[in-house]
């Protein structure tokens, strides 16, 4: 099932399975902004990450002398329990609660709700938590919206460029083959605030980014006028990814990361984890603005 709710600007569509938002399309030119999930090559929209961020050391974590095989990107990605259980002419919020089934990978009792909401040229994603247990709660969150690139016909991916609101000069975490965050780095800003993509940015996966001085980032063509910004002041982390032969660009705020090589697996000293008390909420935030 899907659900779509629309403005002057902008038309939104978010699948239930998962609350993945699968459309981003002008209501003035058509144009769709969000990458089509392609099989061959990525078969997903914008996944919704919680309660972990990327790659599991060894698939499980540790706590309370307990293991729990938490998957990949969490549990909500994917998740045909995930239900609309709020919608408005320009809002549509999506829910999961903790069950027998959720508990026994992931120990805590959660409710999790995301809210899709437009404002003029803009889609506001709002994630709101609460730790429905009597002890406190561990998690990351994190989106993975997938943007295409090129956007028109008649461009290539390396007409496209990143640019950043500061001036940059952080490296990205390179990754091991089982997609956990190793030890060195590798140069990528070097006193600029644009990165000129290239498919081959990507040959050794995601690039991950833990100190920018950046809250947003803004997709743009050098051939086109079409601009998307995304606005991330909530989020610790950033991670930029595509398949390598994929024409499309994903950018994801984190507050969280994947797990360390060197990680002891303990959940409650694994990098980037939130610490919520019993019967508190948690928000955060981000926003997607297309200018054409």
């Amino acid at each position: 099932m899907e659900y779509s709710i629309e403005n002057d600007s902008l038309k939104i569509s978010v699948k239930e399975t998962g609350a993945e938002l699968c459309r981003i399309q002008s209501k003035v030119t058509g144009k769709d902004f969000l990458w089509d999930a392609d099989p061959a090559v990525w078969s997903s929209y914008a996944p919704v990450l919680f309660p972990v961020i990327g790659a599991i050391k060894n698939g499980f974590v540790k706590y309370k002398g307990q293991e729990y095989a938490v998957p990949r990107h969490g549990i909500v990605r994917n998740n045909d329990n995930v239900k609309l259980v709020d919608r408005s002419e320009t809002s549509l919020t999506f829910g999961l609660k903790y069950s027998d089934e959720t508990l026994a990978i992931y120990p805590f009792e959660f409710e999790f709700r995301i809210t899709y909401s437009l404002s003029a040229h803009k889609l506001i994603v709002n994630h709101e938590i609460t730790n429905q247990g009597t002890g406190e709660m561990l998690f990351s969150l994190g989106g993975h919206p997938a943007f295409k690139c090129p956007m028109n016909a008649g461009e290539t991916y390396e007409d496209y460029y990143l640019e950043f609101e500061a001036i940059e000069n952080d490296s990205t975490w390179l990754l091991t083959k089982d997609g956990l965050v190793g030890t060195e780095t590798k140069k990528i800003f070097d006193n600029t605030n644009i990165l000129h993509l290239n498919h081959h940015l990507f040959d050794n996966d995601a690039l991950i980014f833990k100190h920018l001085v950046s809250k947003q980032v803004s997709l743009r063509s050098t051939v086109s006028p079409q601009v998307i910004t995304v606005h991330y002041d909530d989020f610790a982390y950033l991670g930029i990814w595509a398949k390598p032969n994929g024409n499309f660009v994903c950018i994801e705020p984190w507050l969280g990361i994947a797990d360390s090589a060197d990680s002891d697996q303990n959940f409650e000293t694994k990098e980037g984890i939130l610490k919520l008390p019993a019967g508190q909420d948690f928000k955060a935030g981000f926003t997607i603005e297309i200018n054409e």
